[in-house]
């Protein structure tokens, strides 16, 4: 194992947060070589921990050899009142169509999530996820509706973009 100090990661007189260190050193234990475990990433939920939402009623929908988006509204007693979906095209992308968009709005909501799935089992959001995120949000944002998350569905569990503080 290496050996790592605090005082490796970060300036003199300086902490990891940019206030002043509290600790003089601390010690950061580590097995040489071994790689990060991917599951470990911040926003990944196991399949084993997911709630009710993501367990019963989103990850049944998406099939496992192509790619689907959802989108789901919710009234302002967090009811599922809508839940529109996009199949991914030739690109094994996904497009979410006005009519979708229209559907999902008409419904009086006050809350969407978004969620897809990657067959490829890679759970990381794309920049091309990050993207339609961030427009997808600031869109409803501006019809008073709240982009809660956006989830990303493989075999062994899901990211929330919530939960890894993208949003």
């Amino acid at each position: 194992m290496r050996r790592r100090h605090m005082s490796d990661m970060a300036r003199p007189g300086v902490g990891l947060c940019g206030g002043p260190c509290l600790i003089a050193a601390m010690t950061l234990y580590e097995p040489v070589g071994k790689a990060p475990d991917p599951l470990a990433l911040a926003g990944f939920v196991p399949r084993e921990s997911e709630g009710g939402i993501a367990r019963d009623l989103l990850r049944p929908y998406f099939p496992p050899d192509r790619e689907m988006l959802l989108l789901a509204g919710f009234d302002g007693y967090e009811r599922l009142v809508r839940l529109e979906h996009a199949e991914g095209d030739r690109s094994g992308r996904c497009v979410i169509s006005a009519r979708s968009w229209r559907a999902l709005l008409d419904s009086d909501i006050t809350t969407a999530l978004m969620a897809h799935n990657h067959p490829s089992g890679a759970a990381w959001p794309s920049n091309a996820d990050r993207r339609c995120t961030q427009e997808a949000a600031l869109f409803l944002r501006t019809l008073d509706v709240d982009l809660v998350d956006h989830l990303i569905f493989v075999a062994s569990g899901h990211f929330s973009f919530r939960r890894a503080e993208f949003m």
